[in-house]
């Protein structure tokens, strides 16, 4: 039993114990619904799957080719994208070069040469020869190894690994949010384009229109109120189309830029409202999968093990730190003789360093650990929600969505119809050409309102991917129920 006791007290110094708290991952929201009472269910909105798998280029979903070309553009050029992959690649070489330094022992390679005086009177032998200046060169390796006995570096390490997810997990979320961002402005850029189209076909009727009661009062028809109220109804409408040509322009700017490009030189083919279809079916995956989907949720949670782990980095420092260094080197007075005559110089130690009295330094640092791991517990707690919340406000927002497309359907449908039932009376000779012309203004207007509703829609359907995290996989939902999601990036 002797025997083995040395060894034994060797691998327990060398190992050591690890202080401080092992990270749990914190419970998911003790719920399983995201509204009170149950799903929204509306005539013409997409129905809610709790098993839809949605994949990675979710996008896609939407059936359009072109703006599956802008998303990739985007992932390809965007900037934004470029600083967070440069912040993770920081991340990462940060953790390799501190656990270079301290998983392994340091050895350093040292040379010198000096030009000295010594009088040997100063020592006490005023008859010594004083030998003059001479040269001293010298040559040696020195050697240094911190065991990490109460494991304060193990911690240290497991800090910086988890801000190396958290950057993995930041990039995740900026492909996420530079996605819906390009879905979201090719769909109100075209939305825009598509009413400034209807709102000019609206003026030409109004001045149509005008022109027809001009000729009229002209001939004593109508009075003058009649044309100076049409005068100012095509005034109006005209006075909204650069507003609306603006935005559009504006849209495609902000496109421009979520691409990368320039937006004086980028080619922006954009996607007409039209060719986006809305999907038949959208995910829904419950709050305790949605915390491990949602890359800001994990990114929370990331910081949250880093605080966890840095609890551990100040509870160590509480405690002895065991240093053993040691070195050798040759130090000769001509430097033709550093590597013939040995060596002549050597040393080795062990140093053990155990804090007294810091004035409560330690202590007070290891409370303030403990306050910030309590801050970073409730700043993930305050993410789940709004994430939770977010999931609410877009099932909500969907709901209106699909009642207000019904509604201006029916009003658009309506309008057509009186349209059509006005330009057969006129045909008939019952009603003018003005009756004609208003009709006809009363239904573009509704077809605008249609436009903006269906853009509103669509628009929300790809918030609705945004806000579940992404996409989602068999693989990836059998993980979130496990628990653990995998690594973003492979530690070195």
């Amino acid at each position: 039993m002797r025997k083995l006791a040395f060894p034994a007290a060797c691998v327990l110094v060398a190992t050591g114990c690890t202080v401080g708290p092992d990270f749990r991952a914190p419970d998911p929201p003790a719920t399983d619904r995201y509204v009170q009472g149950a799903l929204p269910v509306a005539p013409g909105m997409p129905r809610l799957s709790p098993e839809r798998d949605i994949p990675a280029q979710w996008w896609a979903v939407f059936g359009s080719v072109e703006l599956d070309a802008l998303v990739h553009r985007a992932l390809r050029g965007n900037p934004t994208l470029d600083q967070a992959r440069a912040r993770l690649l920081q991340a990462q070489e940060l953790r390799s070069a501190r656990a270079g330094a301290t998983e392994y022992p340091r050895f350093d390679l040292t040379a010198g040469a000096e030009r000295q005086r010594i009088d040997p009177a100063t020592f006490g032998f005023p008859q010594a020869p004083n030998p003059g200046p001479f040269n001293v060169w010298s040559l040696g390796v020195t050697a240094a190894y911190h065991f990490d006995i109460f494991g304060g570096t193990r911690r240290e390490l497991e800090a910086l690994g988890a801000q190396v997810d958290y950057q993995a997990y930041e990039l995740e979320a900026a492909r996420l949010t530079l996605a819906s961002n390009v879905v979201a402005t090719a769909i109100r850029r075209a939305a825009l384009i598509a009413q400034a189209d209807v709102t000019e076909r609206i003026a030409a009727a109004q001045r149509r229109e005008l022109a027809i009661a001009e000729e009229r009062y002209r001939l004593g028809g109508v009075a003058w109120l009649t044309v100076q109220n049409l005068r100012a109804l095509v005034a109006q409408t005209e006075a909204g189309l650069p507003a609306l040509r603006a935005q559009a322009a504006q849209a495609g700017h902000q496109l421009a830029v979520l691409l990368g490009e320039p937006p004086a030189t980028a080619v922006l083919p954009g996607p007409s409202l039209a060719s986006f279809e809305l999907p038949a079916e959208l995910p829904l995956r419950v709050p305790s999968e949605l915390v491990r989907q949602r890359p800001d949720i994990r990114a929370s949670e990331a910081l949250l093990h880093q605080a966890s782990a840095n609890v551990g980095v100040a509870t160590a420092d509480l405690y002895p730190k065991l240093v053993i260094s040691g070195g050798f080197s040759s130090s000769q007075l001509n430097a033709g003789d550093l590597l013939g005559n040995g060596i002549n110089i050597w040393n080795i130690g062990v140093n053990l360093l155990q804090p007294l009295l810091r004035g409560g330094e330690l202590q007070a640092r290891k409370r303030a650990a403990e306050a910030a791991y309590q801050q970073a517990l409730a700043e993930y707690r305050q993410t789940v929600l709004l994430g939770l919340q977010n999931v609410a406000d877009t099932l909500r927002a969907l709901e209106g969505d699909a009642l207000a497309v019904a509604l201006r359907s029916e009003q658009a449908a309506n309008a057509r119809e009186s349209q059509r039932i006005t330009l057969e009376l006129f045909r008939a000779g019952g009603v003018s050409e003005v009756a004609v012309l208003d009709a006809e203004r009363q239904s573009r207007a509704a077809e605008v309102e249609l436009l903006a509703a269906q853009a509103a829609r669509l628009a929300d359907a790809a918030a609705l991917f945004q806000a579940m995290g992404g996409g989602w996989t068999a693989a990836s939902a059998a993980q979130a129920s496990g628990g653990e999601a995998p690594r973003s990036v492979e530690r070195r």
